[in-house]
């Protein structure tokens, strides 16, 4: 009973987002600066190749000039400068606490400006301090003539590691100033897309000390290809490509292959999945954990009975924030 009256919910939440669009199937090699000649597939695979094997690379950054601070907002340059002038400035809203523990918040897709500060108020009572990032093409990053996010996932496959890529960049130049701040500890929060790119981050930066994980998943393509909230991109793929060739495509921007980078760490991170998500499957989820126990890589796994949605749903949103806050003072 509890499972059919949460998915009806997941269903009804879905619905009323009424302006998704389905855009058209592109290879997107120009947002990697890879040459087609003549073929789309090979370079972008050959592409795909090198960022599995020097990820390091590939998630490299340069640190950040100059950051621009109000006392609430903080503006900086993206590490990367893409073709749309308004996603090359990267917003956070900054909520400050103790200088024990500050956390970068990255909130879902296309959420609202105000997504996820009622959490990070939540983690200011704690002493927590956190800074909250708008990801690429949100908010003010997102080019005028978008009335949604979609940039950040879309049937463009190069665009689509290029923005996911960004994200993790600009999550290092945030760390980079919550430590020049005097911050003795910096970890990293986030929340669907939030939370993949996060745990690249997490991944790829040994400076955070600890990881919260709402949401998690395998494969960025499975992701897209069985979730709910991407039947539309899906609908763009298929006939273009099948999920075998998508999920080593973006290969780079899923969590799976660098769950082995942790093993041996002694870094903690919090993982909360739903029972009964339809965004995220729940199998999906448990082969990332899966691989987690297998990696040796030490986690805490929290399965609560909702779904993607209603996770951030009253009773569900405040199980969730009492399980952040006690293991953060952990």
């Amino acid at each position: 009973m509890l499972r059919n009256y949460i998915e009806r919910r997941e269903r009804l939440l879905y619905g009323r987002d009424n302006n998704r669009r389905s855009l058209p199937f592109e290879w997107g090699l120009e947002h990697l600066g890879v040459q087609a000649n003549g073929n789309f597939e090979t370079p972008l695979r050959e592409f795909v190749s090198r960022a599995l094997l020097e990820s390091s690379s590939f998630y490299r950054y340069k640190p950040a000039e100059q950051y621009d601070f109000d006392g609430h907002i903080l503006k900086f340059p993206s590490a990367i400068e893409t073709p749309y002038p308004e996603n090359n400035t990267v917003w956070g809203r900054f909520f400050e606490a103790g200088k024990a523990l500050a956390m970068v918040v990255l909130p879902q897709w296309n959420c609202k400006w105000d997504s996820q500060l009622t959490l990070c108020r939540v983690l200011q009572r704690a002493g927590i301090t956190s800074l909250r990032l708008s990801l690429p093409y949100h908010h003010h990053r997102r080019p005028a003539h978008l009335e949604r996010s979609e940039y950040l996932v879309s049937p463009n496959i190069g665009r689509t590691l290029t923005a996911v890529r960004q994200a993790v960049l600009d999550s290092r130049r945030a760390a980079d100033w919550l430590f020049a701040r005097g911050y003795d500890r910096v970890g990293i929060l986030g929340t669907s897309i939030g939370s993949c790119v996060g745990f690249l981050t997490f991944a790829h930066d040994e400076r955070f000390s600890t990881g919260v994980f709402i949401h998690v998943s395998s494969f960025f393509a499975d992701v897209v290809w069985t979730g709910l909230s991407t039947k539309h991109i899906r609908h763009s793929l298929e006939g273009a490509i099948d999920l075998q060739r998508l999920r080593f495509l973006w290969s780079p921007i899923s969590p799976y292959p660098f769950i082995k980078r942790l093993r041996g760490t002694n870094r903690r991170s919090l993982m909360l999945s739903g029972r009964y998500d339809l965004t995220f499957l729940p199998q999906l989820s448990q082969q990332a954990y899966d691989e987690f126990h297998r990696q040796e890589v030490p986690c805490q796994i929290a399965w609560l009975p909702c779904g993607h949605y209603t996770m951030g749903q009253f009773p569900f949103n405040a199980l969730a924030g009492y399980r952040i806050v006690q293991f953060l003072r952990q």
